[in-house]
């Protein structure tokens, strides 16, 4: 055996060790501490105070995340879910926006006068929707995307092709003739944007709060949230390793690292950004802060495949105890 495997073999045989051991006690007024300000709501279901998406709220990011998870699925005429092994272009957008609490019309014609009006492309945001009359079968659009920013559009777009993404230069669709807002400009209840970081939320009297804190500010997590993970995850230890060999403060895999740019997880800094982008990535997937826990700890195709919380004690386990230490402290 190499010099190399043993170092290995004794890392990973201290990381087991560590995880056997108890977890370190944390005062109760600390963790009370920590929790002052924050203002979240995390029963399963509902938005964080960051603005990871509810049911209802309806965010942009929140239904333009769900749609993109068709994107390379067949169009089927008439296919208004996944459940029909495609969707049409209509029950695209229908079923997508249906998922935060937009109910919408069937057809792309009655889609297209849903909402209010924008006046032109140059004021559409993302996650407006933007439709077509290019045929004289029926009054009004007969086609219909959902308009991703930067001229970019996801459609389901004719029998033969995939739902993609696609500029609308090359879709050949030309000008869209309606752009419309069927999303609130406003937070719905009391739920800012996606992507908007807490102002009221911050940790202290807890190791690496700064860096919570700050992390949570760049990328719109909570900092409560992401200091109740790091307790879970490795007791506030950053050169924990784990048996299954994740590693650092946050616990990340070497790949799921590699994957967010953080070089050396064991830095205390690098964890915790590259925790806070994870987990934004995962609420504004899945629109919900269990769901996102749930994907941080068996990774996010466990929860499409279970539709939720996959059936795996050690996930379950992992989310309840984090939504008792933020609800409960």
């Amino acid at each position: 055996m190499s010099i190399g495997a043993v170092e290995a073999r004794i890392a990973q045989i201290q990381g087991e060790l560590q995880r056997l051991s108890p977890t370190a006690p944390m005062n109760g007024a600390v963790f009370a501490q920590m929790m002052s300000g924050a203002t979240a709501a995390y029963a399963p279901g509902t938005a964080s105070a960051t603005g990871s998406p509810s049911a209802g709220t309806g965010s942009a990011d929140a239904v333009i995340a769900t749609a993109r998870q068709y994107v390379g699925m067949p169009y089927v005429w008439g296919g208004s879910s996944p459940a029909d092994g495609g969707m049409d272009c209509s029950g695209l957008v229908q079923y997508a926006y249906g998922q935060h609490g937009i109910d919408l019309p069937r057809v792309s014609a009655d889609q297209a006068r849903a909402g209010s009006p924008v006046a032109s492309m140059a004021e559409a945001r993302p996650g407006d929707l933007v439709a077509w009359d290019n045929s004289g079968r029926n009054v009004g659009a007969d086609h219909i995307a959902i308009y991703l920013g930067d001229g970019m559009i996801l459609e389901a777009p004719r029998t033969g092709l995939d739902i993609r993404v696609i500029s609308i230069e090359d879709s050949g669709h030309g000008t869209p003739d309606f752009v419309r807002r069927v999303l609130p400009d406003a937070p719905v209840g009391g739920v800012s944007p996606v992507g908007a970081p807490t102002t009221s939320s911050r940790v202290s009297g807890v190791p690496f709060a700064d860096l919570f804190n700050a992390a949570g500010a760049q990328h719109g997590v909570d900092p409560v949230l992401l200091a109740a993970m790091a307790r879970t995850e490795s007791s506030f230890d950053p050169s924990a390793v784990s048996p299954a060999g994740a590693q650092g403060l946050m616990q990340l895999m070497p790949g799921t690292a590699k994957g967010l740019g953080v070089t050396d997880p064991f830095d205390p800094v690098q964890s915790v950004q590259g925790a806070a982008q994870l987990m934004r990535d995962l609420l504004d997937r899945f629109g919900r802060v269990d769901h996102a826990l749930a994907g941080y700890n068996a990774g996010p195709g466990a929860v499409l495949r279970y539709d939720g919380i996959p059936p795996y004690a050690e996930t379950q386990g992992y989310v309840s105890k984090i939504l008792a230490l933020v609800q409960g402290a």
